[in-house]
């Protein structure tokens, strides 16, 4: 029975180990674009990409020291169910000053590489100064999540989006249209309580907090409909709130944009012609 439990604790973490390294040609992965290899989980923006290798380098060192602890206990193991066939005492060390110095200023080591490693991507996203000029001049449109859905409110076309509701506002609701390839920024409220704005694909995910406007600005490279989340349980109807951003070139963004406003401002009354029979 030593063997087998020797065994036993070595079978998982290989299995671990191979699980993980088939897992991006399985697709079992980020969710994502596909790349020109077929292989999904591409983030589908600049930003995401870069969080994304923020994640590979994190993922690289503790894989690497999964690893390391892991031989280290098979080893152990193994060599204990050994020793004992062989009558031998198992060898015992109180500690060593040495090492637990090691191990308390390597992790230390680590920590700090990696917090002042990630430090421009997260200035890029969450500090306004960073944000690109463009896209902070003119807000794409204003998202206010409350239970359960999402209210979008775009400026009409050829104008800026201002703070305050105008009269020529356009309004839809789950259906928050971008143009691609260009920054845009949104500005994000709550009605009633606490949401989370996520779209996955673009690794964009900001809380929706009451009294506050949160600006969320981000690049969509690929044209195609991505999925809004809530991310935040907000109560009993949280799970409806499924939305999405439909990314498109700008062309198509503006004609979206007149035909959304025709049809709001469509009275329903069809224009007769003037010399009509009576």
């Amino acid at each position: 029975m030593r063997y087998f439990w020797a065994i036993f604790f070595i079978f998982w973490p290989i299995l671990a180990i191979v699980v993980s390294a088939i897992s991006p040609a399985m697709n079992w992965w980020f969710p994502g674009t596909t790349d020109a290899s077929g292989l999904q989980g591409r983030s589908a923006t600049p930003l995401g990409v870069d969080i994304d290798n923020l994640f590979y380098l994190i993922l690289v060192i503790t894989g690497v020291v999964f690893v390391l602890t892991q031989v280290a206990l098979g080893y152990a193991l193994w060599t204990g169910a050994r020793q004992r066939d062989a009558g031998e005492r198992a060898w015992f060390s109180h500690g060593s000053h040495s090492l637990e110095v090691i191990w308390t200023i390597v992790p230390v080591g680590i920590l700090l590489f990696i917090a002042l490693y990630q430090m421009d991507v997260w200035a890029q996203y969450r500090i306004q100064s960073n944000f690109p000029e463009r896209a902070v001049r003119a807000p794409v449109a204003e998202v206010i999540a409350r239970q359960f859905e999402w209210r979008i409110r775009y400026p009409a076309p050829g104008k800026i989006l201002q703070q305050e509701p105008q009269p020529d506002d356009l309004y839809t609701v789950n259906d928050l249209h971008v143009p691609s390839n260009k920054p845009v920024m949104i500005q994000l409220r709550s009605g009633d309580v606490q949401h989370s704005f996520f779209v996955p694909k673009l690794r964009v995910k900001q809380d929706a907090v009451p009294g506050l406007v949160i600006p969320i600005w981000f690049e969509v490279t690929q044209a195609d409909t991505y999925e809004l989340l809530c991310a935040e349980l907000c109560g009993w109807g949280h799970y409806k709130m499924k939305a999405r951003l439909v990314a498109q070139p700008e062309a198509e963004f503006e004609k979206y944009l007149k035909n959304l406003q025709r049809e709001q401002n469509d009275d329903g009354v069809k224009d007769e012609p003037e010399n009509a029979d009576e």
